[in-house]
């Protein structure tokens, strides 16, 4: 009889605990989900206030009177953004410029971390350090300039493709992800005798569309958003063609800050630009590469993740 008691209090107390701790999941869910909505917030209300500017009066931005809503509706920036020839010369130069870039780098990052995972290549630990090495140490801007400047690539497209064409960091995200894959899989491929090409095109590739993924929108996002070396290295009145569109985007708020004088010295952008153009500009320089993320999150995930579990 004894026993049955402390059976039964030893199971009232179980489900006691139970309910308290579920309680606490509850809470500890509630706290989470309140975070990620206030950043959330935080991430989403900017794009929402350029959004409505875009689409508000210029008299309704002079006296801030814009939020979150647009004041006096307005299409006027858009219009001007994708009938002049500028704005779209340069939206479309930086899509194809993308697109080159982020299939090279890929291709280079693919090429460059394969052989690195045979323990019988030779000088394999040497070629790493020397990858790894220029991680952390880098000639810097001048030397870089001086460099394209002695191959004859300033005031060209080659400025803004082959200087960043590979990432030190994503070549070691990529060799990890192959390490990850089971050496199993290679030796039957190379024991029907397939050679490494073939086995990292047959085997390797089909397994890494994850850290492919990932990586190219790594690589996208960058080539994107990436304006410094445009600034710096596109300087010519020539080269105004391959201007991207972060760069023009740079131009237009530099351009609203001047005097005419000093616009019309310019010869590209009139001074006093209106304020809508430039919110107008800023939507067509973050939409289009925002829609990319949903198409690829659920790579994005998992190429993140399991490249770590081995290195």
């Amino acid at each position: 009889m004894t026993t049955m008691k402390m059976s039964a209090h030893a199971g009232r107390k179980k489900k006691r605990d139970g309910m308290i701790k579920s309680r606490r999941t509850r809470v500890g869910d509630l706290v989470i989900a309140l975070i990620c909505f206030i950043l959330m917030l935080v991430c989403l209300l900017p794009m929402i206030h350029v959004l409505a500017a875009s689409l508000s009066t210029p008299d309704a931005l002079i006296k801030n009177e814009v939020f979150l809503w647009p004041k006096g509706w307005n299409t006027e920036a858009y219009k001007t953004v994708l009938t002049t020839e500028k704005y779209v010369r340069s939206l479309g130069w930086t899509v194809i410029l993308t697109i080159i870039c982020t299939i090279l780098s890929i291709t280079l990052t693919v090429c460059t971390a394969y052989p690195l995972i045979y323990p019988n290549l030779r000088g394999g630990k040497f070629i790493s350090f020397i990858i790894l090495f220029t991680m952390y140490f880098s000639a810097g801007t001048i030397p870089s300039y001086l460099l394209l400047n002695n191959l004859k690539m300033l005031d060209t497209p080659f400025a803004l493709i082959i200087p960043n064409c590979i990432s030190v960091f994503n070549v070691i995200i990529m060799r990890s992800f192959f390490y990850s894959v089971p050496d199993s899989l290679r030796e039957a491929a190379e024991i029907d005798g397939a050679g490494p090409i073939r086995v990292m095109i047959k085997v390797y590739l089909p397994l890494s569309l994850p850290v492919l993924a990932t990586l190219s929108l790594f690589y996208a996002v960058g080539r994107w958003n990436g304006f410094s070396d445009a600034l710096m290295y596109l300087k010519s009145s020539e080269s105004r063609n391959y201007w991207p569109i972060q760069l023009l985007l740079y131009n237009i708020i530099r351009a609203a800050t001047q005097t005419s004088e000093q616009a019309t010295q310019e010869g590209f952008f009139d001074a006093g630009v209106s304020k809508t153009i430039q919110m107008a500009t800023v939507m067509f320089a973050t939409v289009p590469i925002l829609l990319v993320y949903p198409w690829l999150q659920r790579y994005f995930v998992t190429g993140v993740t399991i490249g770590a579990v081995k290195g």
